[in-house]
């Protein structure tokens, strides 16, 4: 018998992305107010294909490394992470994202929470980082309130939607 997979949170499961997901992920997804904090991979408009696409690469990776929030039983967000590469193989990037309608309720922070203990409990990281676009403070609020420090401003790092931005460089370390 396999254990299951799904974390159970207070406000949502964290669990592998699944054949189905497809119709949520895509209406969630296809929103340019999401769009606009993530990286350009992250397809705008978002369409069905897309979302077929990005659940086909995720099925039968084990462990696995992006997760889909589910609330309401279906599919509203994404958390992942992934290790960067040479030197820096031991420090690990976390991304996430999640559907308009359930933000400003506390499920991100509960979510990087927990995909931050899973990462250093799964995987041999020592460090997980993530940078957040200067425009958004609510995903910087998220990261502090999961434990993530604040270590520094990358000016002029970015360009998205035509204008070029600063990033702001959030770490937290194995303890």
């Amino acid at each position: 018998m396999t254990a299951d997979p799904r974390i159970r949170l207070e406000r949502c499961i964290l669990r592998p992305w699944l054949r189905g997901d497809e119709i949520p992920l895509a209406r969630h997804a296809n929103n340019r107010r999401t769009w606009l904090n993530l990286r350009d991979a992250f397809p705008h408009p978002y369409s069905l294909q897309d979302a077929r696409t990005w659940i086909e690469s995720t099925l039968g990776v084990e462990p696995a490394s992006n997760l889909a929030i589910e609330i309401d039983g279906a599919a509203a967000g994404s958390v992942g992470v992934f290790p960067l590469a040479d030197v820096h193989r031991r420090t690990f990037e976390i991304g996430f994202w999640l559907a308009e309608p359930y933000w400003g309720r506390g499920v991100m922070t509960e979510v990087v929470r927990s995909a931050t203990e899973r990462t250093f409990t799964t995987f041999d990281a020592a460090r997980i980082q993530a940078g957040v676009f200067s425009w958004n403070p609510a995903s910087m609020r998220v990261l502090e309130k999961a434990g993530y420090v604040l270590e520094g401003w990358l000016r002029k790092s970015v360009t998205k939607d035509g204008q070029l931005l600063d990033t702001a460089l959030y770490a937290r370390t194995r303890t």
